[in-house]
C-alpha cells in the first residue's frame, strides 16, 4: 500500500521545510508540534517526509514510563548513529540533562545545509522531566533554531501537547501546530476502492486508522473485510482498540468503565451511564471520570441545537473514531475470536449493525453538511447539529444554524441512512411535524434530509443529500 492520504499534511510539511532551505530568517530553523491519535500516522507521515527529502536526520521515539537516564542516552546513541555530518560528537555519551543532550543534537546538525530532527511522542518523555519544557525552550532559542532544521515534535496525547503552545508555557509561539487527524472517508473510499454507504461503513468499521485500512481488500465488501479480520485475532481491526486503551487509559480505572458504557452500551445521558457503570460510582465520580475522557478527546458531549442554549440535556458519545466500533461491535466478540469462532463473532455485527450505525453515521453526517456549508443557497449556515429534548421525544437528526444558540434556524432535516428506499412523503411528514417543537422553528423552515438512495419527489423538501454527495465534504 503507498503513501494515501497524507498529501496535504505532507506539502504543509514539505512548504516549512522549503521555508527552512532558503534560509533569510531571523531563525534559521523551523518547529512543528504534531499532534494526533495513536496509531493515525504520524511516525508514518515524519519518515514519508525525511524519505522523500533525502536530507540527513535522526528519529528519536520516546518509551513511556522508561528511566529518563537511558532515554537521554537512547537519544545520544540516536544522534551518534543517524547521517548528521557530525554525529560522532555523541558517540558514547550519556547526556545528565535534556538540555545536554539537546546540545550534542545541535552541535551534529549542519551549519550551513538542512536537515530533520524527529522528536516522537514527546510527551512521554517531558512528563518525566520535571521542567523539561522549559530545557526543551533553551536549547531550541539558543542551539537549535540557529541551525537549518525542521524540528518535528511528535505526540499523541493530545491535551499535552495543546499545552506545550499555552500561553502561559514556555515553548509557546515557538513552533508551528499541526493535528493528524484519522483518515477522511474520501481517504478511505480511495483506498478501499469503495463508493457511497459501503465508503462510510468502511470508515465507521476502520475508525479512518490506516493501519486498519491498509488491510481492506480493494472492492471488499465491509461484511467480508469483518468477516476475514475476524478470522486472526491479531489483525489490525481486532487489535486497535486494545491498543488505543492501552495507551491512554489504563484498565480498571473508572474512565475506561465509563468509556465502555458509552461505547459498548450504548448509553447517552449521564444518568443512563451512571447506571450502567454499577455500583461505587456515584455523580461526582462519573463527572470527574467524563471529565478525564473530555481532556483524552475520547468523548464528546453534544448539546441540542436551538434558539435556546441548553446544557443539561447533554447526550455523551465516543468521540475517538478508533474506538467507536471496536467498542459496540468488536470487544464484545473478542472472546469468540480468541476461541477460534469467527463466525460467531461476525453474526453478532451483522445482527447489530445496521441498528448501530443509523446513530453512530449521525455525527458523520453532520461533519459533512458543516464542510459543505455555506453554500449559495445555505449562505448563513456555519453550524449542523441537532435536537431533542430531556424525553428523547422527539429527536430532530439535522439543525442548520449560525450560531449556538441560534439567531434564526436556517433548517431542520432527517436523515434516513438507508439504500434501498429513498425518503418517503410518509418520513417528510413526520419530520416537519416533530419539527415543530424545536425552539426557533415555524411553519416557514425549509425541510431537508440526508438518504443515500435520495427522496420520492416532494414539494415540502428544500434539499436531499444522498452518500456520494457527502462525500464531496472531503478533498
Amino acid at each position: 500500500m503507498g503513501f494515501v492520504g497524507r498529501e496535504r499534511e505532507l506539502g504543509d510539511l514539505e512548504a516549512m521545510l522549503a521555508t527552512v532551505r532558503r534560509g533569510g530568517r531571523a531563525d534559521a530553523g523551523s518547529a512543528v508540534l504534531l499532534r494526533g491519535r495513536r496509531r493515525v500516522g504520524k511516525s508514518r507521515l515524519a519518515t514519508e517526509l525525511i524519505r522523500r527529502s533525502g536530507l540527513p536526520s535522526v528519529y528519536f521515539q520516546a518509551a513511556r514510563h522508561a528511566p529518563v537516564e537511558d532515554e537521554l542516552a537512547l537519544l545520544a546513541e540516536q544522534i551518534a548513529t543517524s547521517d548528521l555530518p557530525d554525529a560522532e560528537v555523541a558517540t558514547g555519551q550519556r547526556p545528565a540533562s535534556l538540555t545536554a543532550a539537546l546540545r550534542l543534537l545541535a552541535r551534529a546538525l549542519p551549519q550551513d545545509a538542512p536537515a530533520v530532527v524527529v522528536l516522537d511522542e514527546l510527551p512521554w518523555l517531558l512528563e518525566q522531566l520535571p521542567g523539561g519544557a522549559g530545557e526543551l525552550q533553551r536549547a531550541w532559542d539558543r542551539d537549535l533554531a540557529q541551525r537549518p532544521v525542521l524540528l518535528l515534535l511528535l505526540g499523541s496525547d493530545l491535551a499535552m501537547m495543546e499545552a506545550l503552545d499555552g500561553p502561559d508555557q514556555p515553548f509557546h509561539g515557538r513552533a508551528t501546530p499541526m493535528v493528524l487527524d484519522v483518515l477522511s472517508p474520501a481517504d478511505v473510499a480511495r483506498m478501499t476502492g469503495l463508493t457511497g454507504v459501503e465508503a462510510f461503513d468502511a470508515h465507521l468499521i476502520t475508525g479512518g486508522q490506516p493501519l486498519v485500512v491498509q488491510e481492506w481488500e480493494p472492492g471488499e465488501p465491509p461484511s467480508a473485510f469483518v468477516r476475514r479480520s475476524f478470522e486472526r485475532a491479531t489483525s489490525a481491526l481486532v487489535v486497535s482498540g486494545t491498543r488505543v486503551l492501552d495507551g491512554e487509559l489504563p484498565a480498571g480505572g473508572r474512565p475506561r468503565d465509563v468509556l465502555t458504557a458509552i461505547g459498548g452500551r450504548g448509553e447517552r445521558t449521564f444518568t443512563g451511564v451512571l447506571g450502567a457503570v454499577g455500583d461505587g460510582v456515584n455523580a461526582t465520580t462519573l463527572t470527574r471520570a467524563l471529565d478525564t475522557l473530555l481532556r483524552a478527546r475520547a468523548v464528546a458531549a453534544d448539546e441540542p441545537l436551538s434558539a435556546r442554549r441548553n446544557t443539561k440535556d447533554r447526550r455523551w458519545r465516543v468521540a475517538d473514531p478508533a474506538l467507536r466500533f471496536w467498542l459496540a461491535m468488536v470487544e464484545p466478540a473478542l472472546g469468540d475470536i480468541d476461541r477460534g469462532r469467527p463466525d460467531l463473532a461476525a453474526d453478532r455485527v451483522a445482527r447489530g449493525y445496521a441498528a448501530w450505525r443509523g446513530r453512530a453515521v449521525e455525527p458523520l453526517v453532520r461533519d459533512a453538511l458543516a464542510r459543505l456549508l455555506p453554500d449559495d443557497r445555505w449562505p448563513d449556515v456555519r453550524r449542523v447539529g441537532g435536537w431533542w429534548p430531556r424525553t428523547n421525544r422527539p429527536e430532530i437528526d439535522l439543525v442548520g444554524t449560525d450560531d449556538r444558540p441560534a439567531p434564526e434556524i436556517a433548517f431542520v432535516g432527517t436523515v434516513k441512512w438507508r439504500s434501498s428506499a429513498p425518503l418517503t412523503a410518509a418520513d417528510v411528514t413526520a419530520l416537519a411535524t416533530d419539527a415543530t417543537a424545536v425552539p426557533g422553528v415555524t411553519a416557514a423552515t425549509p425541510l431537508v434530509g440526508v438518504c443515500p438512495a435520495g427522496a420520492e419527489p416532494d414539494p415540502r423538501l428544500a434539499q436531499v443529500w444522498t452518500a456520494d454527495d457527502l462525500l464531496t465534504a472531503w478533498p
